[in-house]
């Protein structure tokens, strides 16, 4: 057993040595210099065990507990300014001495096993109610580790003689260190509050079967029964071996609502889910995140976030999002926030979001056709501008010229047969005919695109028009356009779009709105094309919806683009929305 004793020591030394160095790169410098100093006098403590036994056993020793229990206060920063703190680091330090120089009394590792404690964790607790964020999750490492350890070591205390009880707690304490190391330099691997809550409940069983067997044998004998009857303590054994699993459930289920709030009915989430989900992903998300109360969650098609609610967390879960039953055909995946606690998703969530999960893929799968949609329709709108743009220059440049031809012709033609009175009535009439051909075809073209644009471009088109406009009262109506100089050229749906738009705007401004000033501003912002038209009229009613302004809608969203008007204290403003290709 020595010999386990001292490769116990040997283990908790180097762990501490090791460990303590990566510590004092980190704020927990404090920790990092008593843990080499408590590794180093542990390290050689067997060493003079031979020929200094007094040496070894009262200073040696008592020093190691010394540095080991200062160490523990000091993370992971040390606070000296409190007076229960100060109280608590005399308290611990003395029943560290003495827990090491009585380590062979059992009822003095229990009294100042007790005294420690007690004095250490109710520092940790004053602390805690005073440290920053960053601090806490460090006490909540510190906390799982010691508090671990020292819950084995004292059941072994139980269990086995004082020194086969050291032999199993040296390796167990050898785990703390690394955990101060891990509450340091990166606390959020993992929420280690659901590992203290699950070994609370875990603690909690225990204790509380080990006290329905020993009150079962107590009652024996206080009836004068030395042994308690086999049959007895099988029933006893198996009543609580059938409440072990319920008991869990309810105290796992009562110490999360006490840790970490409220948690859902599995039924009555998936119901609330299933009934809310629709054909919006955002708000599809709310209903998920709202019934499980998860603190975050978000949708991804091809790797990007298409929806999202909540508020992000460092742990997360990712589950598949399938049409039906056939897993090929997987449409996108949901990110959830794992709850503050919870180490991953319960069984009663994967059951909620396994019900849930076709209706988001639902969701996911009209969106995606929604959008389809929209492009096909976008494409389909732009193709006919293209070709609108193709059949005018057409028009113009072919059969144009030739109609003017013609009429070119028919007055040579009268030139010449002057004296011939029906030929000249005749070539009269056909060149009235031509005529009237290139007026239709001008109008055709005209109707087909703006010139202007094609002349001039889509800003300095709207101010050509602009100073054509006039009010009801005959003053022209003064329009202030901008648009920044990189607006770029624009595909022809856009650009007739936003044209036709703008222009009846500017004639509703001038027509209703009773000023003479307005203001046009034209950008880009997030592959948009956004106009906003701002007039200083003061209307009393909000607006009717009219022909001008259905108009300007219907164009919108030939190619996929949004119209809002309002009036406002100020005056009016109307705002469009046109997607850039």
């Amino acid at each position: 057993m020595n010999a386990l004793i001292v490769a116990g020591i040997f283990a908790m030394a180097s762990s501490a040595a090791v460990f303590g160095v990566v510590l004092l790169r980190t704020r927990a410098r404090l920790t990092g210099i008593l843990l080499v100093l408590g590794a180093v006098l542990l390290a050689v403590s067997p060493v003079f065990a031979s020929s200094h036994p007094a040496i070894e056993a009262f200073l040696l020793k008592a020093a190691a507990a010394l540095c080991f229990s200062l160490a523990l206060l000091a993370y992971p920063t040390p606070d000296w300014r409190h007076p229960v703190g100060f109280a608590a680091w005399v308290a611990s330090a003395a029943a560290g001495v003495m827990l090491t120089v009585g380590s062979q009394d059992q009822s003095s590792v229990l009294a100042f096993g007790s005294v420690l404690l007690v004095s250490v964790f109710g520092n940790l607790l004053l602390r805690y109610e005073r440290a920053p964020e960053a601090d806490r999750h460090a006490a909540l490492w510190w906390s799982l580790s010691v508090i671990g350890a020292g819950i084995l070591h004292g059941h072994s205390i139980f269990l086995v003689p004082p020194s086969h009880a050291l032999a199993i707690g040296l390796p167990l304490y050898a785990l703390v260190p690394p955990a101060l190391v891990v509450g340091v330099t990166r606390p959020d691997v993992l929420d280690v509050r659901g590992v203290i809550a699950q070994a609370a409940v875990f603690e909690v069983l225990v204790v509380s079967y080990v006290a329905v067997f020993v009150g079962t044998t107590s009652v024996f004998e206080l009836l004068g029964v030395a042994d308690a009857p086999v049959g007895v303590l099988a029933i006893v054994g198996a009543v609580a071996a059938a409440g072990f699993h319920p008991l869990r459930v309810r105290l796992r289920h009562a110490i999360d609502e006490l840790l970490f709030g409220y948690r859902p009915d599995p039924l009555d989430a998936a119901t609330k889910v299933a009934a809310e989900i629709g054909h919006d992903p955002a708000r599809a998300l709310d209903a998920v995140r709202n019934a499980l109360v998860l603190p975050y969650a978000s949708l991804h098609v091809d790797g990007k976030e298409v929806a999202c609610s909540g508020t992000p967390v460092p742990h997360t879960r990712r589950l598949s999002l399938a049409l039906g039953d056939d897993t090929a055909e997987l449409v996108g995946e949901i990110v959830v926030g794992l709850r503050s606690g919870d180490l991953g998703l319960s069984a009663a969530d994967e059951r909620v979001l396994s019900i849930v999960g076709p209706l988001l893929a639902q969701t996911l799968r009209a969106r995606s056709l929604v959008s389809e949609l929209q492009n096909a329709r976008g494409n389909v709108i732009t193709a006919i501008e293209d070709e609108r743009r193709r059949l005018r220059r057409d028009l113009h440049d072919g059969l144009g010229p030739t109609l003017s031809g013609i009429a070119f012709t028919a007055d040579a033609a009268r030139n010449s047969l002057a004296d011939l009175g029906a030929v000249d009535d005749l070539l009269r009439n056909l060149r009235a005919d031509a005529v009237g051909a290139i007026a239709e075809v001008r109008r055709l073209v005209d109707g087909m695109r703006p010139p202007a644009l094609d002349e001039l471009g889509l800003v300095a088109a709207l101010r050509v028009f602009a100073l054509q406009v006039r009010i009801a009262d005959g003053r022209p109506l003064l329009a202030d356009i901008h648009a920044p100089r990189d607006l770029g050229a624009l595909p022809a749906a856009v650009e007739v779009a936003a044209y036709r738009i703008t222009v009846e705007a500017l004639t509703n401004v001038a027509r209703h709105s009773g000023c003479d000033r307005v203001a046009v501003d034209l950008g880009l912002a997030n592959g948009d094309l956004v106009i906003d038209v701002l007039d200083q009229g003061q209307r009393r009613t909000p607006w009717a919806p009219g022909v001008g302004l259905a108009s300007m809608r219907e164009r919108a969203a030939e190619i996929g683009g949004t119209i809002a008007a309002r009036t406002t204290p100020d005056g009016g403003h109307v705002r469009a929305v046109l997607p850039v290709p």
